[in-house]
């Protein structure tokens, strides 16, 4: 006999592996179709599927959780291990190891308190890599010939750049326009800074010698795009100084940390790139006179020194005025002298006979003497004038230095006079048409104030106001009673007179009806 015959019955239903795990999985994803779970981030495992498996937890549970390729790849917020998030998605089961896990496709910090948390811990990891070093910092360009913006073209923060630029010093700007905040911003703006320092420098398109990267003010998630690792990189790699622009004065974000410079404000970026040029021309025009001073200061002093040198001295040619004087006196001397020597050598021969060769030869010795005393004293007397045409020339050429040395410095500084008040004329000119538009600016809004405001609008949509002789008719009573009246339209008044209506015909009593006494 069997003896599961003999067994006794039982009324469960028997279910199979399969059908159990599909109803248990039927009744998680029925009754927890949507949920938000809050927890701690633990456990984060990326294949190379590209599914993103991780566990959220608590201090007394732990909730497997997954986010498939797709969802992945649109998550705002990558999941790192230990950032408490609120994660959003659906309940299911795994049967195949007979555990629930969550399908996330959202993931959001749980508070500004993670997000700074998990903004500390990445500060320190990067800092640690020396990618924040003052060392590393580069000088900015005094004065950029090309400065490259990384922004969005449609803001209002490109426009506020521009018109700083254009007001301080007009430089070429090329714009790189990207996504300021949201899952594209961190990429974008990291391609960014790494195309600008991609260009060749004699390349079509000129690479920039300044970047700048700018985005207005928002909360911590939306200027989160800056803080991420990607980003920081490329301002840290940057070979062209940069200067970080993100937020208000009050921001903060990792890649002010990388950059060379941080502003604090778009317009503050747009300043500390370039300087005023107006300010720029007042200074040359100082340091050339400042110049033009210390040359003519440079040459003068040496000439004074020289010339008191000269006045302890003395005079060069007081050395001389003694032999001078003394040469002159034996030269008034000497032709007496000559001539007398001459007529007592004369009578000396004649009162002693001489044969007549000897005579001749005597004479010949004598006049060959004067020959030399002539030439002596011809030489003597063309080298003083030589000495005294030189002199004169020498002092000719000093003047004639002289007056075109200081005819170049009245003219030098006649310029400088010049420039500086074209310079004031231009500033004050462009003062005056500034204040002249700001002054039609003000008048046209109070004209169109006046305008909007008035009644005159009014009429042209179809109104009219009824003048009368003691001021406005605003009731049909007033315009009966009264003799005369106005009619004012947009385009001018119409006289008018109310009409009376005609009296109404008196209406005939019947004689009264004489009653019966019977």
């Amino acid at each position: 006999m069997d003896l599961l015959e003999d067994a006794p019955g039982s009324n469960a239903h028997e279910f199979t592996v399969s059908e159990l795990s599909g109803a248990v999985k039927r009744s998680i994803e029925d009754g927890f179709g949507r949920v938000r779970v809050r927890g701690e981030i633990g456990r984060v495992s990326r294949p190379g599927s590209g599914h993103l498996y991780f566990d959220l937890k608590d201090d007394r549970a732990v909730l497997a959780a997954v986010t498939w390729k797709g969802q992945a790849a649109r998550l705002t917020q990558r999941p790192e291990e230990g950032m408490e998030v609120i994660a959003t998605g659906r309940m299911t089961t795994f049967p195949g190891q007979s555990k629930y896990q969550l399908i996330v496709d959202q993931i959001e910090p749980a508070g500004v308190g993670a997000l700074m948390a998990m903004l500390e811990k990445r500060r320190k990891a990067l800092a640690a890599e020396g990618l924040f070093d003052q060392d590393r910092k580069r000088v900015l360009p005094y004065l950029p010939k090309v400065i490259g913006v990384v922004t969005s073209p449609s803001g209002a923060v490109i426009r506020d750049i521009l018109h700083r630029l254009r007001d301080r010093f007009p430089t070429r700007v090329l714009i790189w326009p990207v996504a300021v905040q949201g899952e594209a911003c961190a990429g974008q703006v990291a391609a960014a800074i790494r195309g600008f320092n991609d260009l060749p420098e004699s390349g079509p398109l000129p690479r920039p010698d300044l970047l700048i990267v700018a985005r207005g003010g928002g909360s911590l998630e939306d200027l989160w795009g800056f803080n991420e690792e990607i980003v920081v990189r490329a301002a840290a790699d940057s070979r062209i100084p940069l200067i970080s622009a993100v937020g208000h004065e009050t921001d903060t974000t990792l890649i002010d940390f990388a950059s060379d410079r941080r502003a604090p404000t778009p317009t503050a970026a747009a300043e500390i790139a370039v300087p005023v040029r107006s300010d720029l021309a007042a200074r040359l025009v100082e340091a050339g006179a400042r110049m033009t001073r210390a040359s003519a200061a440079r040459i003068d002093r040496p000439r004074q020194r020289i010339r008191d040198l000269a006045r302890a001295m003395g005079r060069p040619t007081a050395l001389t005025e003694g032999a001078r004087q003394r040469l002159d006196l034996w030269g008034t001397r000497l032709e007496p002298a000559l001539r007398g020597l001459v007529r007592a050598r004369r009578q000396h021969l004649l009162s002693r006979p001489m044969p007549a060769a000897t005579l001749r030869q005597f004479t010949a010795a004598r006049r060959h003497d004067l020959d030399r005393a002539a030439m002596r004293l011809d030489v003597v007397g063309a080298r003083r004038l030589d000495r005294g045409r030189d002199r004169l020339l020498g002092l000719t050429e000093r003047l004639e230095a002289s007056l075109a040395r200081a005819a170049g410095t009245s003219r030098r500084a006649l310029t400088q006079q010049t420039e500086q008040l074209d310079l004031i004329l231009r500033r004050l000119d462009y003062a005056g048409t500034r204040m002249v538009a700001v002054r039609r600016d003000a008048l046209h809004r109070l004209d169109r104030t006046r305008q909007t405001l008035g009644y005159h609008e009014t009429l042209k949509r179809g109104f009219a106001v009824v003048h009368g002789a003691d001021g406005l008719l605003t009731e049909a009573e007033q315009a009966r009673a009264a003799a005369r009246f106005e009619i004012e339209f947009a385009d001018g008044r119409v006289a008018a007179i109310p009409e009376t209506a005609p009296p109404k015909p008196a209406r005939k009593r019947k004689p009264p009806e004489q009653k019966t006494l019977f």
